[in-house]
């Protein structure tokens, strides 16, 4: 695959970009869900529709911000698929990359939700109240998970990263109304939106299950992966985004 040139791209401002991302995609998450209901109040089909479509519009747009310079991961799964996988091929992120990504990417979740709450005028902090506990919902977040994983390893080891911006906003955005959970598929964005009682809020006491089940599908997923690309370690340095190859800049500075 040649030099992993993502990861000659200094760490702390990979670590930026993976707070800044996941920020601003939970911010897109909560603020659409804190929109709807206020635009539409007594329909939570159209409710879910918009916050939905809001939210794969600014997944799209955020990995083509961001995707060059940090791979856009923004969700501790794929980061913990991209070392899994990436091991044996020393491709990928290494263990102490993995250890900075979650964090980054929690303390980004966390933080998106604040600054939601803080645009619509509400308090900076409110942690949720909406139960979302039950054996359903977390087969449904593993069903989302599993599917997430398959679809950007499967880009990455076809060679068509180019169009995972379009590709993994739409499967968000579908997922939102083909599981029951609505598909959070990221333990980063769970952990962060049970800092809103809003729409898009789960309370705390459902974040370990949610977490969990998500955890569940990042295995299936490897495991599914490992049975339909069995090399698929070999493109880990190109998920989501792979770093522009004829790009001069030296990024180690």
């Amino acid at each position: 695959m040649g030099e992993n040139r993502l990861m000659t791209i200094a760490l702390w401002r990979r670590l930026l970009a993976e707070f800044t991302g996941t920020a601003l995609l939970v911010t897109a998450v909560v603020g659409s869900g804190i929109m709807a209901t206020t635009l539409s109040p007594d329909d939570v089909g159209l409710q879910l529709l918009e916050n939905s479509i809001a939210t794969a519009l600014a997944l799209g747009a955020l990995i083509l911000i961001f995707g060059p310079v940090s791979g856009a991961h923004f969700n501790p799964v794929v980061s913990a698929a991209d070392w899994f996988l990436g091991r044996r091929a020393a491709t990928g992120l290494t263990g102490r990359d993995l250890g900075g990504y979650v964090a980054a990417q929690i303390a980004g979740a966390i933080g998106g939700s604040i600054l939601a709450n803080l645009m619509f005028d509400l308090v900076a902090v409110d942690f949720s109240g909406k139960d979302r506990a039950a054996g359903h919902l977390w087969l449904g977040e593993v069903i989302a998970t599993t599917g997430l994983i398959l679809l950007i390893f499967a880009l990455a080891r076809s060679g068509r990263t180019p169009v995972a911006p379009a590709a993994v906003g739409a499967y968000i955005g579908a997922a939102y109304w083909f599981t029951s959970s609505t598909s959070f598929a990221n333990p980063a964005v769970t952990i962060g939106r049970a800092f809103t009682d809003t729409f898009a809020g789960i309370a705390p006491a459902s974040v370990p299950g949610f977490v969990i089940a998500q955890l569940v599908g990042l295995a299936v997923g490897i495991g599914l992966l490992a049975a339909l690309y069995p090399d698929a370690g070999q493109a880990a340095d190109q998920v989501v985004v792979p770093t522009d190859e004829r790009d001069p800049i030296d990024h180690r500075a």
